[in-house]
This record gives C-alpha cells, sequence and structure tokens, in this order.
C-alpha cells in the first residue's frame, strides 16, 4: 500500500510539474518550486531539477536553456505541450474565442503559459468531424463596439509584460511616464490592478509615498521595470469598487440624482437598458421622456450626455447624501 501511494504522489507531482512548463518562455526550477508550494506541493529544488531531468528525457520537446542558472525550461516552439484529448467543440472554441478576446487583460506570462492550451483549442477543431463548421464558428460571433471604433494605441515594448509580472507577482515596479499634457516622470508605483476601457489599457496604482490610487495609461509608460521588492496587497483596495466609483470615467465616486428631458426618439434605448436599477420614465404630453436615475457624477457621464445634442435639456444634478 505504502509503494503505491508513493508512486501516485510521484506522478501528481510530475502532473503539476509538466503542467507549469511554458511557452514561449523560460520557467527555473527555482520559480517551478515557489508555484508548486502555493499549492500545497512542498518539494526542494532539488527534487524539482531532478523530476525536471526525468521529464525532459520522457519530452524531448522540453528544452533546457543552460545559459545560466538555476536553469530554465520551456516547451519547444511549435511543441504540443499538455494535450488535453477529452476537450469537447465547445470548449475548444470558447478556449479560442477567449484567447482573442482575454490576450490584453490577462498576464503576458500567464498567456504564454496558455499557448499550449490554445494549440490544442485549434487543433481539436481542426481535428474534428465537423471541423469545417467549427472553424466558421468564430466568423460567426463578435463583441462589437458601442461608440466610435478606435484602434489600440502602440504599447512600448517589455511594458505590458514588466506591468503584468509585478502586478501578478505583488511587486513594487519602477516607471518612466509621460501624462497627456506631455509631462514625463520617473517613479516607484504599487500595481494593484489593470484594467481594460475600449482598445486602452489602465494600469491602477499607488505612487511611493501617497495612499490614493491613480490610473496609468499603459501606452504612455515608456519604459517599465519589476523592481523584485514584493508589497503586501491591501485588502482595503477593490477594484471591482474602484470601478463602480466611476474613476475610470474621471469621477470621484459623488452619487447624485441626475434628471432631463430627452427626445423619444433619443431615449428608448433607456427604457430597454436603464441608467440605473431606481430609474423612473415619465412621458410627457409633447411625446418627450424625463428620465431620472440615481448614478455616479463623472466625466464620461457629462460626455454622454452633451453627445445627445439638442435632444437633452434641463438637466439637473442633486448630490445623493
Amino acid at each position: 500500500m505504502g509503494k503505491r501511494s508513493d508512486a501516485m504522489e510521484t506522478l501528481e507531482f510530475a502532473l503539476a510539474v509538466v503542467q507549469r512548463i511554458p511557452v514561449g518562455r523560460s520557467i527555473s526550477t527555482v520559480e517551478l518550486k515557489a508555484q508548486l508550494q502555493s499549492h500545497g506541493i512542498v518539494r526542494d529544488v532539488r527534487s524539482v531539477q531532478r523530476m525536471m531531468e526525468t521529464l525532459g528525457e520522457r519530452f524531448p520537446e522540453i528544452e533546457c536553456d543552460k545559459r545560466s542558472k538555476p536553469y530554465g525550461y520551456r516547451w519547444s516552439k511549435g511543441a504540443k505541450g499538455l494535450s488535453i484529448p477529452n476537450l469537447s467543440l465547445e470548449q475548444a472554441l470558447v478556449l479560442q474565442l477567449a484567447e482573442n478576446y482575454l490576450k490584453n487583460l490577462l498576464p503576458h506570462k500567464l498567456m504564454q503559459s496558455m499557448g499550449g492550451f490554445f494549440e490544442q483549442a485549434r487543433r481539436n477543431l481542426e481535428g474534428s468531424d465537423n471541423s469545417q463548421l467549427e472553424r466558421q464558428w468564430p466568423r460567426k460571433v463578435r463583441v462589437v463596439a458601442t461608440s466610435q471604433p478606435l484602434l489600440p494605441p502602440k504599447i512600448a515594448d517589455g511594458v505590458l509584460e514588466a506591468v503584468s509580472h509585478a502586478l501578478y507577482h505583488n511587486q513594487y515596479l519602477y516607471v518612466d511616464y509621460r501624462n497627456a499634457k506631455g509631462k514625463a516622470s520617473h517613479a516607484k508605483v504599487m500595481p494593484l490592478g489593470l484594467a481594460q476601457q475600449g482598445p486602452r489599457l489602465y494600469l491602477v496604482c499607488r505612487f511611493e509615498g501617497y495612499d490614493n490610487e491613480r490610473s496609468l495609461a499603459v501606452h504612455r509608460i515608456s519604459h517599465a521595470q519589476d523592481s523584485g521588492l514584493a508589497f503586501e496587497q491591501s485588502a482595503a483596495f477593490d477594484l471591482e469598487k474602484y470601478d463602480a466609483d466611476g474613476r475610470f470615467g474621471f469621477g470621484e465616486g459623488q452619487l447624485v440624482r441626475l434628471s432631463f428631458l430627452i427626445s423619444q426618439e433619443a431615449g428608448q434605448h433607456l427604457l430597454e437598458s436603464p441608467l440605473a436599477k431606481d430609474q423612473e420614465v415619465q412621458t410627457l404630453a409633447d411625446g418627450r421622456l424625463q428620465i431620472s436615475a440615481t448614478v455616479i457624477d463623472t466625466a464620461m457621464l457629462q460626455w454622454w450626455l452633451r453627445g445627445f445634442g439638442d435632444a437633452v435639456s434641463q438637466v439637473q444634478q442633486e448630490p445623493v447624501q
């Protein structure tokens, strides 16, 4: 019974290691040890090294980078990685769509480590009996823009990698940043969150020496370097609340009771997609709609109202205490 238990434990250890070997970048035995430990698998570096040597003999697609110690390991380009033979067609489709739509939201290295899964999804679709239908499906679904489409701004080489790595590992980040007015600055920041707004990515962070959060447009960061210095993630910060407070819409979390008149034609969509759960609508004798709702006061709200031109009038806002 003991021997079988040891064999099962070794198998679980091997599977845990092989699942963490990335595609496109190398991972060291020290990094592997840390990742395994965070999932309750405690092994010393030498044990991880021996397992990698064993896996390297079994899987020639695993490359060993011996240019520096500790050695790094990765799946070679084009390798299948960890195969998922039971992946259904529906799951393969979801993975393929996820690769396209989430690539700017997930940490760069995490996306690289998922490369084998995405490749497996493509192979499953191409190899299925209904492959023609499955290949057509991604062209039949699309996320469409709700405003004028814009091309994503260019992000400097290495910036997204450094930002996502520091954010994922709770490590301070050094950034060279130029704001919208062109003012340049160098700062040490605590990365707290990453958000995508339309085609743009924003890093929510705290500057060293300050206790408030700011949003930095990632494309305005000309250089970023992970400091390697860890910090303790603040339980007080909540990215969801930060968003709900209208901070990405250039607000400060101030609730207001908004009311305005809008033409029937321009306001019809608000009957289907309300501004808030407490929205109230009255139809006036001339056909116009009187809308009132409790919302966060933001610059984005003001831009939205002005976008209706003469179709909106008598705008009033009362602060909610």
